[in-house]
């Protein structure tokens, strides 16, 4: 079993590293990186040039922007039976690739494995997170899943078509995030059966680290990609009304704390939500 590692990045290298130096260690070494590079210089050669004769890496170019582009453009390359997205942010265990290894080889009749997200610390990252694993469906997927925790059968992405370029950062549209569930629905709704094991944990830091201007727009954004996807799928209106009451009652109570900025963010997640949702077409 061969895994195929579809790696989107722009901006960044200290974070490139530190991916690069987890993924070395890993024990189950049958699988192979294949890095989508979106910066307009060549500052990703130097960092990746020391990998090249530890593990298979491709390194492709492009400045088409989006997240969801160049992992669509990085698995038309892949050779893997096993396909994963990782961030370019963050970072494996060195078991993890062992784990899902295992397990697919266990169950074969699971298309796909999710795992959960934490940061260096331990603690919960990049939203909530269901504690008891289980199988995957439409209403539980929201906190089984993200886009680097998902592991698929390569036949699932052929057969569904891959990301939906208008979903995801980068994307030049409003729906900022989110292109991830909307596989993992996709995949549902075609028939592929998902199963969700907290045990997996993948590295990550905490997405907000101040409430600052570019993190309210950021909420903004993203929340308007999960309202998108809830209208998409045609998710019940209580469902859809279950995540605006939550993220207005974030507000609410912050405010009540004398939070103002973590108001603030909370707000802006609420009016992206109702606006995702609102204009999808």
């Amino acid at each position: 079993m061969r895994f195929s590692l579809i790696l989107a990045t722009v901006g960044r290298t200290e974070e490139v590293k530190r991916f690069l130096e987890h993924l070395d260690r890993q024990t189950y070494r049958k699988f192979e990186l294949i890095v989508v590079d979106q910066n307009p210089d060549d500052r990703l050669v130097p960092i990746l040039e020391p990998y090249k004769e530890r593990f298979p890496i491709l390194h492709l170019r492009t400045l088409k922007t989006g997240v969801s582009r160049a992992r669509n453009i990085g698995f038309q390359h892949a050779k893997g039976d096993i396909v994963s997205f990782p961030d370019d942010d963050c970072w494996y265990p060195a078991n993890l690739l062992e784990e899902v290894a295992e397990f697919f080889k266990k169950h074969p009749k699971w298309d796909g494995i999710t795992g959960r997200s934490v940061d260096a610390e331990g603690s919960p990252s990049v939203g909530r997170w269901g504690k008891r694993e289980g199988v995957i469906n439409r209403f539980n997927e929201w906190t089984r899943s993200v886009e680097f925790s998902i592991f698929v059968r390569r036949a699932v992405v052929e057969a569904i078509g891959g990301f939906d370029e208008e979903l995801g950062p980068g994307a030049s549209t409003p729906w900022g995030a989110h292109e991830g569930d909307d596989l993992i629905l996709r995949a549902l709704q075609a028939g592929f059966s998902f199963y969700y094991n907290p045990r997996f944990l993948i590295y990550h830091p905490q997405p907000v680290q101040s409430y600052d201007i570019k993190a309210l727009k950021r909420a903004r954004v993203y929340a308007q990609g999960m309202g998108r996807v809830l209208r998409k799928h045609r998710y019940p209106f209580w469902f859809v009304a279950y995540f605006w009451i939550r993220s207005l009652g974030g507000a609410l109570l912050s405010l009540a704390k004398g939070n103002f900025g973590k108001a603030r963010y909370y707000w802006a997640t609420f009016e992206g939500r109702v606006l995702g949702w609102v204009r999808y077409k």
